[in-house]
């Protein structure tokens, strides 16, 4: 036990003090939030000179709690980082490594929103609803998407018990469909617990270009070519804490930084990339060798651990060709680099708070990953990961061309199955396969150096992302609340890690725990794993049906890597097993399962919200901007007519009258030069685009494009046509479509083209349209 948790006096530890108070002046009931106010007193008394007014009330912190840093990486597998044998070089996790604890047995979902979901909340992402991420939620209770108000996540509790809190970085627990002016709001991160959120919404974004809200307002970004957001997120985190503790230094802060780090598109500045050069050119069936005689070295791995096989299918390194072998090794060098640059970044945070004589004040989780590292990038990677989303292939010689500016402004790149495996060395698998420790490990670091006694040692105990909120709950002296908003609260799953702080034989308080996402399911239970391998990360239909799936049997105590498969050996101990997964599932709603994936992001096809449901016709105007494809009317693989009324300028105008998407896939309809036009960019691999020969007269004009659909499956041609004042001035035959999304970061706007460009010189400053767009309306068939 940890002595220095037990040396405040009793009454604070329970919670049943404000800050400055004694017993008589308060008598506080933390298990109920918002904390109920004592009942305001009645005067008799005329004239209040003659009184006396009650002591104020205010909730504080319990005292001598810390401050909380909560650092969660993205799409980072155990093989990465430095601090577990990986070849990214993170100085930062090494030095709190150095001080603190590596935790060499920490798991998580195998998806990123359905991780991030446990880890606010600590109870399991079924519970949360969080089944898999919003976009592809269902009608189901456990795949819903929309947290449940009777879980209330650390953030709020935190905040309702004296803390200040934030959150800067990527925010996926928000449902897809509630992102909009419309909310509706409830689960935005400022009305879920944060005083403070600077961030975007999904999965993912473009980091030279994202789209960010601070709060609830969206960020205008700076005309700066050499801004990153990674970077930017963390001046902004500096600002916040050190404006927190100049004006309340004695409150504790709650800081939850989620960089989109190093999740695709690995988008790092080139001064960072050729640091790596040449150091992947062994390719990734060595660096897997390598990486695991690092972790066995630095004791993150047991002795005797075995490589696990590489999954099915997954070539050699050697039965690649010369160019193939070249654009691959450039690949990792990339990411690797965005690893590091992510790691140098959150040193600045890290330091900031040293600066300010907090750091040892603060208790600092920083996990590298919230699933292993994807493989969603296909055999040979991607130079537009919205290619591969779209089922497109890319050739080898066209992907070599972005050789040089791989991971620069004019790509969205993503990396090759093998580099994905290689970086979740020793295991077999990747992110979504929730049944290997390849999708679930991730390595996992605790700083809190005065509140340790064995610093820079690693801790085994079977751990999982539950286990935070409840290590945070125990360490801040705040009990877990059983009412939040007069709503009785679902028991935290998790169980604390503070045992282990100072004894690296602590029992492990996690005995059980099911993994499921996609039909990828095991259960651990007291050292044992069993689990079957449903479907692959990178494939569209699974491997065998639900109920013909082979399960395999694991002693996790002995098999660190999962190579020794136990099932014909002791069936009867795989049977009681899978009937316990069964027993578990189902109390988290984890049933029934669905393992369709692509057709899940279909809202009809999954049976979620849509906000556009039913609707055949939206109208905008000028101003509306940043609809996600969740929030606009759906106009791919159908026929639709695009109607504009727009007053322009004496000169015909510049600029945007309405854009989906961005650079790499989208459309627009705009005016260039004063001649109105419409452009189709097939994945930045064609542009087609429709315009008139003549300039618009001065003022008011209806524009409007026919889009033809040849029907007859998804991703199909079409014919445009564009018409002036009803008059017929262009067509162009357009070969090919996107079937199912544009992006799943840029947006729809009305008068600007925002992020970046469908068409990359509307002669405008962010296509911003020099006239007045009156209304367009978008009618499908």
């Amino acid at each position: 036990m940890n002595l220095k948790l037990l040396v405040a006096p009793l009454a604070v530890t329970l919670g049943l003090l404000s800050h400055g108070q004694d017993a008589s002046a308060q008598n506080l009931d933390r298990t109920v939030l918002p904390i109920h106010p004592p009942e305001v007193a009645l005067y008799t008394e005329l004239d209040a000179r003659n009184a006396e007014p009650p002591e104020r009330f205010q909730v504080t912190a319990p005292q001598g709690a810390p401050n909380v840093l909560l650092i969660m990486i993205d799409d980072m597998g155990f093989g990465v980082s430095s601090t577990f044998g990986g070849p990214a070089r993170m100085p930062t996790l090494d030095e709190l490594a150095d001080s603190g604890l590596r935790y060499n047995r920490f798991h998580t979902t195998a998806m990123c929103a359905p991780t991030r979901a446990a880890l606010l909340s600590g109870r399991n992402h079924h519970m949360n609803n969080m089944g898999s991420i919003t976009e592809t939620a269902t009608a189901f209770p456990g795949n819903t998407g929309v947290i449940p108000l009777n879980i209330s996540p650390i953030s709020n509790v935190l905040r309702l018990n004296g803390y200040s809190t934030a959150q800067f970085g990527k925010n996926h627990e928000t449902a897809a469909w509630e992102v909009s002016p419309s909310g509706a709001t409830d689960r935005w991160p400022t009305r879920k617990g944060f005083d403070k959120f600077y961030g975007f919404f999904g999965g993912e974004t473009n980091q030279w270009a994202p789209l960010i809200y601070d709060g609830m307002t969206p960020v205008e970004l700076p005309d700066d070519p050499d801004y990153n957001f990674m970077t930017d997120m963390t001046d902004e985190a500096i600002e916040w804490v050190s404006f927190q503790q100049a004006l309340t230094p004695e409150k504790p802060f709650f800081l939850y930084f989620a960089p989109g780090a190093t999740h695709a598109p690995h988008h790092v500045p080139a001064d960072w990339i050729a640091r790596y050069k040449g150091q992947f050119d062994q390719g990734w069936d060595k660096l897997r060798e390598e990486t695991l005689a690092r972790q066995i070295a630095l004791g993150v791995v047991p002795e005797g651990t075995q490589l696990a096989p590489k999954p099915p299918g997954i070539k050699d390194w050697d039965d690649h060709t010369v160019d193939e072998k070249r654009l691959l090794a450039r690949q990792m060098e990339v990411f690797a680099a965005f690893a590091e640059y992510a790691d140098t970044e959150i040193g600045r945070l890290v330091d900031s708070l040293r600066e300010m004589g907090e750091l040892d004040n603060t208790l600092v989780f920083y996990i590298a990953g919230d699933n292993g590292t994807s493989a969603e990038g296909g055999a040979l990677g991607v130079s537009n990961e919205y290619t591969s989303i779209n089922g497109v292939p890319e050739t080898t010689e066209a992907m070599l061309e972005h050789y040089d500016d791989w991971g620069g402004p004019m790509t969205y790149p993503h990396m090759a199955i093998g580099w994905a495996i290689a970086s979740d060395t020793p295991f077999t698998w990747a992110k979504q396969v929730a049944s290997d420790f390849g999708g679930t490990r991730n390595g996992m670091v605790i700083h809190w150096p005065e509140n340790f006694e064995g610093s820079g040692e690693v801790r085994s105990q079977f751990a999982h992302v539950t286990d935070i909120v409840p290590t945070i709950l125990e360490a801040t002296r705040i009990p877990e609340p059983t009412m939040v908003n007069g709503i009785p609260q679902v028991p935290i799953q998790g169980k604390s890690l503070i045992s282990t702080f100072d004894d690296a034989t602590a029992e492990t308080g996690h005995r059980t725990q099911y993994f499921e996402l996609f039909g990828n399911r095991a259960i651990y239970h007291e050292g044992w794993l069993a689990r079957t391998i449903h479907k692959e990360p990178w494939a569209r239909e699974p491997i065998a049906t639900l109920e013909n799936d082979i399960w395999e049997l694991f002693d996790t105590d002995s098999d660190f890597s999962l190579t020794n498969d136990l099932a014909s050996e002791e069936p009867q101990r795989l049977a009681e097993l899978q009937a316990l997964f069964m027993e578990v599932a189902s109390v988290n709603h984890a049933l029934p399962i669905d393992d369709r994936s692509f057709e899940r992001m279909n809202a009809d096809i999954a049976g979620r919200p849509d906000l556009m449901a039913g609707r055949t016709s939206l109208t905008l105007s000028d101003g509306m901007r940043d609809m996600g494809e969740n929030a606009f009317i759906n106009v791919k693989n159908k026929s639709h007519t695009i109607t504009a009324e727009v007053d322009v300028p004496t000169d015909g105008g510049n600029g945007v009258i309405l854009a989906q998407g961005g650079r790499f896939g989208g459309w627009s309809l705009y005016i260039k030069d004063g001649k109105p036009s419409y452009t189709y960019n097939y994945l930045n691999q064609q542009r087609t685009t429709i315009a008139a020969s003549d300039e618009l007269p001065a003022g008011k004009s209806m524009i409007r494009l026919d889009f033809d659909y040849d029907g007859g499956g998804a991703g199909m041609g079409a014919t445009g046509t564009l018409f002036v004042n009803e008059k017929a001035v262009d067509s162009a035959r357009i070969d090919r479509t996107e079937a199912l999304v544009f992006s799943m970061d840029e947006t729809a706007d009305v008068g600007v083209d925002g992020a970046t460009p469908v068409v990359e010189n509307y002669g405008s400053v962010d296509g911003r349209f020099s006239g007045k767009v009156i209304k367009v309306t978008i009618d499908v068939e």
